[in-house]
């Protein structure tokens, strides 16, 4: 075999390794993997839907959501995650741009946005608990802390996601790798106010209206 084919065959294997490399079956295997996670958080959300509406009504001898929701504090709440979701899109339409320090901007912003929703509902869940209106008082509180505090927690994973997104487009750039996990995590942080807005509607207005 001569230089010049033996050259040729090296060349060819290294241009099918990176073609190989650089396939989107990679992406979209992440994806699938991914979507599949949101439609087991989304039966998981369900399930404590479906728990929270047969024991809303069972409130034995402690408050109603009529009594103990305020309505300021959950349009603030809603404000902050909806104005959250806003800037988490601008984030991502910002790594077309490649100006890390906008999307590093824009990131920030999300994770204060975020902190702040998170911030004012442990709030909420500790004032409850001070007054005696805990989780153990009845079927209803049962059902509300497990549901809101299950959102809380994943708000609280959606944080520590975006410290992690900051370092690594801080050490790394706007690589494939990180364009893939912003936008992971851009579906993630939607999904969560997708989320909120039924605990919004079925949980604190309809309780505050009684129904």
């Amino acid at each position: 075999m001569t230089a010049t084919s033996q050259q040729f065959e090296i060349e060819h294997v290294s241009l099918a390794d990176l073609r190989k490399e650089e396939s989107p079956s990679i992406f979209e295997n992440v994806s699938f993997g991914f979507f599949v996670y949101l439609m087991t958080d989304l039966v998981l959300f369900a399930s404590l839907f479906a728990v929270y509406a047969v024991l809303h009504k069972n409130i034995a001898n402690g408050p109603s959501g009529y009594n103990i929701f305020n309505l300021n504090t959950v349009l603030a709440e809603t404000l902050l995650l909806l104005t959250s979701s806003f800037t988490c899109g601008l984030t991502l339409l910002s790594l077309r741009t490649k100006k890390k320090i906008t999307v590093l901007t824009n990131l920030a912003v999300t994770f204060l946005l975020g902190l702040g929703f998170l911030l004012i509902e442990i709030n909420e869940f500790h004032h409850l608990v001070s007054i005696g209106d805990s989780w153990r008082v009845s079927g209803f509180l049962s059902s509300f802390f497990t549901l809101v505090g299950t959102h809380g927690l994943h708000i609280t994973i959606g944080l520590i996601w975006m410290i992690y997104l900051a370092f690594r487009l801080y050490k790394t750039g706007f690589s494939r790798a990180n364009l893939r996990r912003f936008t992971i995590f851009t579906l993630f942080w939607h999904f969560l106010d997708v989320i909120w807005i039924f605990i919004f509607t079925v949980v604190y207005l309809m309780g505050m209206l009684k129904l």
